[in-house]
């Protein structure tokens, strides 16, 4: 799995116009399932950004990690993370199929939620506008098979 993380101040996503997930301080997730994998790889990645130290402790360097903040996670699916781009129209062969990746977004969802930290989430397949404050910036890429 893939996903990119984002410190965030505050971060939303709307469909057709209404508010699907909104957080404060916290992380924004975009996350995307590839072809071929499973639970193992939603809830490694679940736990590695839960625990991820990107947040600044008290002397101001990034030491803390959600589950230290309490902060929120807004989780959104986002295929695109799969593509390939030799050319100069992307690909995304490489995603998992749509009903395997809802499939996996849910449970990379229910894996960060297991943890205690409190998700928002997009809609899977929805055409959705996401809005956020990135606070630093902090951007941070994540790949299981890194």
């Amino acid at each position: 799995m893939r996903a990119l993380v984002q410190r965030v101040s505050s971060a939303s996503v709307t469909v057709d116009g209404v508010v699907a997930g909104e957080i404060g301080p916290g992380l924004l997730v975009l996350v995307c399932a590839m072809q071929g994998d499973g639970e193992r790889q939603s809830g490694w990645l679940a736990q590695k950004i839960a625990k991820l130290r990107i947040f600044r402790d008290d002397e101001g360097r990034m030491n803390r990690s959600l589950l230290d903040t309490g902060g929120a996670a807004l989780v959104v699916s986002q295929f695109t993370l799969a593509a390939e781009t030799k050319g100069n129209r992307p690909g995304f062969s490489t995603a998992a199929p749509p009903a395997e990746g809802q499939r996996l977004y849910e449970h990379f969802s229910a894996a960060m939620a297991s943890q205690g930290i409190a998700v928002a989430n997009g809609i899977f397949g929805a055409d959705m506008k996401v809005a956020l404050v990135n606070d630093g910036p902090v951007t941070i890429w994540l790949d299981t098979e890194d």
